[in-house]
């Protein structure tokens, strides 16, 4: 069931969410950000590798009500973004809102993760950025303004417990991307902040980790990190897109170069 929003507070925004489908049947922060974001109002793009990922977050947007452009790019291809792009603002003649919520990983710490694994990683995670924020800054600036929001991860800023160390340091890299674009854009009306997830129920999480618990027993990995969390329970997507969308309107105007952890209490647990 998609929750209602309490209002139309992106009405009139068109928001490009990079990273947008999921990678099983359920519901990814991206595919749940697509969605609260149309029912904030905002007219969304619906970027993916997966063109059949994009396709599932457009029509989720459209069964509740809003509008979607399903695009297929990899967010660390340049020239692929900038077809993307070019696509998006012949659609709908503008961008206000950037998601970079793409992101991928692999187990392995220093003396184990291979070369090729840790390139890609920093590429789609880090270098992503750079491109898209590249080809969205100038529109952003033409129009007077816009608000992007990067997604991070408690692991950039703690250890998690796992040896994630290409996805760890890549995710420490969003968050500074984010504080650095932050100061060289206020001035134009741009603003860019982070939102950094605790553990979240995805699709993508329960794949990962049910190998890890009770001979792949996906409810005892769920109740061993819902243990983890002060508040009992690991979040949902929902949540995290409802962080996503306050940063992306109007609400937020004046907060730029900052995070917001949605973590359940997780972080401040370990302080």
């Amino acid at each position: 069931m998609i929750p209602p929003a309490p209002g139309a507070r992106l009405a009139g925004k068109i928001a490009l969410v990079a990273g947008a489908g999921s990678s099983a049947a359920g519901w990814s922060i991206g595919k749940a950000s697509c969605v609260t974001l149309a029912r904030q109002g905002a007219a969304i793009i619906a970027l993916d590798a997966d063109l059949a990922a994009a396709e599932d977050a457009a029509h989720e947007v459209e069964r509740a009500g809003g509008q979607a452009l399903p695009v297929q790019a990899d967010v660390a291809d340049a020239d692929a973004m900038q077809a993307a792009v070019d696509a998006a603002l012949g659609h709908y003649g503008r961008i206000d809102v950037l998601q970079a919520n793409a992101g991928i990983g692999k187990v392995g710490g220093p003396e184990d993760i291979d070369l090729a694994d840790w390139d890609r990683i920093q590429r789609v995670n880090v270098t992503s950025l750079l491109i898209a924020t590249r080809l969205l800054a100038p529109v952003m600036r033409a129009q007077g303004g816009g608000a992007i929001v990067t997604v991070s991860s408690i692991a950039g800023i703690r250890y998690t417990g796992y040896p994630h160390l290409a996805y760890s340091v890549s995710k420490a890299a969003v968050i500074h991307f984010a504080r650095m674009a932050a100061q060289q854009y206020a001035a134009d009306g741009i603003r860019v902040n982070t939102v950094i997830p605790g553990l979240i129920d995805t699709p993508r999480v329960a794949k990962n980790v049910a190998g890890m618990f009770a001979k792949d027993d996906l409810e005892a990995a769920r109740k061993a990190r819902d243990r983890q969390v002060p508040m009992g329970r690991m979040g949902t997507p929902w949540e995290v897109a409802n962080a996503v969308a306050f940063l992306a309107s109007d609400e937020a105007s004046y907060i730029t170069g900052t995070e917001l952890l949605v973590d359940g209490g997780l972080t401040g647990k370990y302080a």
